[in-house]
């Protein structure tokens, strides 16, 4: 057997030791995110001041994000996050509440609940799907509902999906997992089928309950159709909450990633703008939010379609004509 010096095996020693060190030094520096699966590889493109893109997984643990999440939110989170009927520990700590606000759209809903459901289900996706349907006289209003849906889930869910009834994901590869880095815009503009500006945020946003409560969700001023999601944008920014999105290398499906089932000579939108609601529209509300929003659950309906289930929740929100008088349309 060969001697090897004792110089030499501490030179080696050292060598290693060095190189080691080095290694996890620039990953710290370079890659800046220690919770990141750094498995993938992934890029994140300064879109503006909060939006990023990117192509990897949200969370890591998702055991140790969901304590940390109940540690923060104290006693807001109830056991029944953990739905017992999947006992596979591949879906996970989290349930998603996917909110969708709603009126007069059955032949919607008997499509969306299902496929939703089966979609989830086939990501593992722990959910539960509340269906807010606006039953009161008032002009339709997205905003109020999806705060009456957020109130309505958070202590069975720990995130929610906000999400329109028309717009239906085909692409098997988008995220709908725990945004623990930040709020998700899945339906990203270069997705969505019909806008496409940089800041649009609506269609499909996932927000961990902490991120909706620290925006105080959204503003109850817009009735009618159009504009609360800017406003959302605009509190998010404000809070230095970092909006992250798929990276265009990842999601290569584009406009045909969902499916839009809306029809505008069937379902026209209600556009129309009385007094100064356009003016205020366009303004940043600091006064209404989730902790403002007035309303009564007139009925809760636990219904399954095609062996899906739901929560359809009538509701009917209150109305202050002094504050919002465009609440009610004057030439009706």
């Amino acid at each position: 057997m060969a001697f090897v010096p004792r110089g030499v095996i501490l030179g080696m020693l050292f060598y290693l030791t060095f190189a080691v060190a080095g290694t996890i030094w620039i990953s710290m520096k370079y890659l800046g995110d220690n919770d990141c699966n750094c498995s993938q590889y992934f890029e994140r493109s300064k879109l503006s001041s909060s939006l990023h893109e990117h192509d990897f997984p949200h969370s890591q643990n998702q055991d140790s994000v969901a304590v940390k999440h109940r540690r923060d939110e104290g006693n807001s989170l109830q056991d029944t996050t953990i739905d017992s009927t999947h006992p596979d520990d591949n879906w996970g700590p989290h349930q998603l509440g996917v909110v969708v606000p709603y009126r007069d759209r059955f032949e919607e809903l008997l499509e969306f609940v299902p496929h939703m459901h089966n979609y989830l289900n086939a990501k593992k996706v722990r959910h539960k799907i509340f269906i807010v349907n606006q039953v009161d006289k008032h002009r339709f209003n997205r905003a109020s509902l999806l705060n009456v849906g957020f109130l309505e889930a958070r202590n069975n869910c720990d995130y929610i999906a906000m999400h329109d009834v028309d717009l239906l994901p085909l692409n098997k590869d988008l995220y709908y997992g725990f945004p623990e880095k930040g709020p998700f815009h899945v339906s990203a503009p270069f997705l969505h089928p019909k806008y496409h500006y940089k800041t649009f945020v609506g269609g499909i946003l996932l927000m961990s309950v902490a991120q909706f409560e620290k925006v105080n969700g959204l503003s109850n001023k817009f009735w009618g159709w159009g504009r609360e999601d800017d406003e959302l944008y605009l509190r998010m920014k404000e809070a230095k909450l970092s909006i992250y999105r798929h990276s265009s290398k990842q999601i290569t499906t584009g406009y045909e990633t969902f499916k839009h089932d809306h029809d505008p000579k069937k379902r026209k939108r209600d556009y129309a703008r009385f007094y100064d609601q356009k003016k205020v529209s366009f303004q940043r509300d600091r006064e209404t939010g989730v902790a403002t929003v007035k309303y009564n659950i007139a009925k809760k309906t636990h219904l399954v379609v095609s062996g899906a289930p739901c929560v359809i929740l009538n509701v009917k929100l209150h109305c202050n004509v002094q504050e919002t008088p465009w609440c009610n349309n004057p030439d009706s």
